[in-house]
């Protein structure tokens, strides 16, 4: 695979943490560059860490993880998705969180998409390194862009909240949908 291609690949790779970082942004209630930054190093990790944990574990073990793959996806971002838009109290306080145990959900179930290209990467004549580095940089970058897209477009209230609970449980459904081939 040439640069190009990666490149192109890292993209489309990108686009679930792309959203979900729109989603967190709007749950923002003030300008935090930390938080930005925490939440794109999380989705750009573990867009980087999974391809090559799916690189190492090679094309034999594939079967076993396309078999559930989008189950695990759905069931986390969906789950969290639901309860983002149906919080009770979600009108006295934002959704911010940062802390490990929501981003690493958030970053583990937007990433699982990726150890399967890390499967499929085994099968090519690729530099795993230089491949992983490149997914992972265009990931935090999107990511970033997306934590100030979803600030600076917010609703500054309670709404943004659930508008992004509603579209973690649509990313979580695409991905049951499209596996399941309706989409």
């Amino acid at each position: 695979m040439m640069i190009i291609e990666i490149v192109l690949l890292s993209i489309g790779l990108a686009m679930d943490a792309f959203t979900v970082s729109i989603s967190k942004g709007m749950c923002i209630n003030k300008f935090n560059i930390y938080k930005f930054f925490i939440i794109a190093f999380y989705f750009g990790f573990f867009q980087a860490f999974m391809p090559l944990i799916g690189y190492f574990l090679g094309s034999s073990f594939s079967y076993i993880i396309n078999s559930f793959d989008h189950w695990i996806a759905f069931i986390l971002l969906f789950s969290i998705g639901l309860n983002m838009a149906f919080d009770n109290d979600c009108d006295t306080k934002y959704n911010d969180d940062t802390n490990f145990k929501t981003m690493f959900i958030l970053a583990v179930a937007t990433s699982i998409d990726a150890l399967t290209i890390g499967i499929t990467l085994s099968l090519f004549n690729v530099n795993i390194i230089l491949s992983v580095l490149i997914i992972g940089i265009i990931t935090f970058i999107l990511s970033y862009i997306g934590c100030l897209i979803g600030f600076i477009f917010k609703c500054n209230s309670s709404f943004s909240q659930r508008v992004g609970g509603f579209i973690l449980m649509l990313i979580g459904l695409r991905i049951l949908l499209d596996h399941l081939g309706f989409i």
